[in-house]
């Protein structure tokens, strides 16, 4: 079956609803792939012997390979199309995935991880810029629930590693089967990937200036990515050290944030038609600001977890729907605007979890997630300041 081709064909919008499948499944695949590798590091630092610092130096390799590429991910995406750069890169970045498991040294291991950075870095463009023109065919906000994909990537991908490990199969084996869960993914769905947008205004592919929109933009992203990585690699040391959960519930945290992060997502789009993307994301900086600061008010079980679903609440729709404006940029090309917002918004991701760390070593674990309560105030402001917003 051939790629279609253009948005003014009556296949295109006969066929939107398995566009919106196809695209789907690739953020799906891009997240469970992502999540295999993270479900495996353990057993990984184990075999290799590695200890704290040497993994912390190594896992700094895959941020840097997606941060150094941004520029050229957009482009690629502007010259070559996402329809068909996506499914080259969903299988490379497979690939790359398994050759982490042939990684018999730190040297290898942290090579091949700057590798998967780039090529998801890639792929990430890509598959955020099909979310945009899938959205644009649908004429509704519907940016949210692909997002919502990956989220539910997230946990299918922690329960394929935690299975494969009890049935006793190697780091290499179970990534073999994420890639030909891809492969196989990728060949069914390429198809129906949306094509290029034609407009009647050309947008320049060439270099541009910084743009105050694509900035504030990427400042929101920042807030709410630094947010999630505050709760993705501290949510457990948090009800461990702070809450004092017996062992078998430090979890709960993680889980509750993940729980309502993705079912947020999946709702998001239906409160966004309802609302109006500026009223969503000033609710969801809100959100973030409560959770965190209860949190750190009343530091027990009940209140933490609540806490911790406000959190997951909050940042669910802001990145999504920072993308979702971004690719519809008027002269900027979707696949360059969406890398400079994601540049910035990833710095946050990137800097979040070691800020953490710095500000609880000088004081508290406490005392740093009141600090990164002010992101979800400083969300808000933004967001009812910028005119963008108004016209989405």
């Amino acid at each position: 079956m051939s790629t279609l081709k253009y948005y003014d064909q009556p296949d295109l919008l006969q066929h939107k609803n398995r566009i919106r499948i196809a695209v789907s499944l690739f953020y799906f695949c891009q997240g469970i792939a992502f999540a295999s590798w993270a479900s495996r590091i353990p057993i990984i630092k184990s075999n290799l012997q590695l200890s704290e610092g040497e993994l912390g130096t190594i896992l700094l390799m895959l941020p840097i390979g997606q941060l150094v590429t941004m520029p050229l991910s957009g482009k690629l995406v502007s010259k070559y199309g996402s329809h068909h750069l996506l499914p080259i890169t969903a299988i490379i970045y497979s690939c790359i995935l398994c050759l982490i498991g042939l990684a018999t040294n730190a040297w290898q291991l942290g090579g091949i991880l700057f590798l998967f950075g780039v090529i998801g870095n890639m792929c990430n463009i890509a598959v955020n810029t099909q979310g945009v023109l899938a959205e644009d065919i649908f004429k509704k906000p519907i940016m949210s629930s692909f997002h919502g994909a990956w989220s539910i990537a997230g946990f299918t991908g922690a329960l394929v590693g935690l299975l494969t490990l009890n049935l006793g199969l190697t780091t290499l084996q179970h990534f073999l089967i994420i890639l030909g869960l891809v492969i196989l993914s990728t060949f069914i769905n390429r198809a129906f990937l949306a094509p290029p947008k034609q407009s009647t205004t050309e947008k320049k592919s060439g270099s541009f200036k910084p743009d105050r929109t694509l900035i504030s933009l990427g400042v929101i992203g920042f807030c709410s990515m630094a947010t999630e990585g505050a709760m993705f690699d501290w949510s457990g040391v948090y009800f461990h050290d702070i809450v004092k959960s017996p062992e078998n519930l430090v979890i709960v945290g993680y889980a509750s944030f993940m729980i309502m992060m993705a079912l947020g997502r999946f709702v998001g789009d239906f409160v966004i038609s309802r609302i109006g993307r500026q009223r969503t994301l000033q609710i969801s900086g809100l959100l973030m600001f409560a959770g965190m600061m209860l949190s750190v008010i009343w530091p027990y079980f009940i209140t933490c977890t609540a806490a911790f679903m406000l959190v997951g609440l909050g940042v669910a729709c802001n990145v999504p729907t920072a993308y979702s404006i971004a690719g519809k940029h008027k002269t900027i090309p979707s696949g360059v605007a969406l890398a400079m917002v994601s540049s910035i918004s990833y710095l946050g991701f990137l800097m979040g979890p070691p800020l953490i760390g710095y500000i609880a070593e000088l004081f508290s674990l406490r005392y740093s997630y009141g600090i990164f309560a002010c992101f979800g105030l400083l969300l808000f402001i933004m967001t009812s300041k910028l005119n963008v917003f108004k016209a989405n």
